[in-house]
């Protein structure tokens, strides 16, 4: 009830200040009512000392971009940011590597070391298996696991889908991508 009388308030002030008439208002609310604080023209100034701060910005490291993006994929390779990458290859955050798998009967334990010895640690490891979605070696997830990586398998053109959008929403992601065959190729 008084924030309601307080804005009629104010508001037949403002129209009997634009009128040119005067209001016998008690000089205990005259205050109040003509505090510059109440006005959405009133900017801070130096003068207003405690309300008025300067920010200053230092900034300590550029942030990098959205990270690495898959453009497309074919059968002999991926377009990763304008790079093109022949074969198979591993994504990570700050580089793109080739990567030595033939099929996804490779992806061992020692294939995917280079994804848990990353610093700093991925969040997401996405395996992109050729053509359809196989079944990695039960070890590999289990290694992966216990270095709190999650494991996300899926054929390639879902894979590279996936990666994007982890990568678009800024997550610490890394891929290993064998390339599709013909039949599914996006170009």
């Amino acid at each position: 009830m008084k924030l309601v009388n307080m804005a009629t308030c104010v508001r037949a002030r403002l129209l009997l200040q634009r009128s040119g008439l005067s209001l016998g208002l008690s000089s205990r609310l005259l205050p109040v009512y003509s505090s510059p604080f109440l006005s959405r023209a009133h900017r801070l100034g130096p003068s207003d000392d405690e309300m008025y701060q300067r920010t200053t910005v230092s900034v300590m490291q550029k942030e990098s971009g959205g990270g690495a993006m898959i453009h497309s994929y074919s059968p002999r390779g991926f377009n990763v940011d304008g790079n093109r990458v022949f074969g198979p290859c591993a994504l990570l955050p700050p580089a793109i590597l080739q990567w030595n798998v033939g099929s996804y009967k490779d992806i061992t334990v020692e294939s995917v070391a280079l994804f848990h010895m990353l610093e700093p640690r991925i969040e997401v490891l996405v395996l992109g298996t050729g053509a359809r979605t196989e079944r990695i070696d039960p070890t590999v997830l289990a290694l992966m696991k216990s270095k709190g990586i999650a494991v996300e398998v899926q054929d390639t053109p879902n894979a590279c889908a996936t990666f994007n959008f982890l990568t678009s929403e800024r997550r610490v992601t890394a891929a290993g991508l064998i390339p599709p065959p013909v039949s599914t190729a996006l170009e």
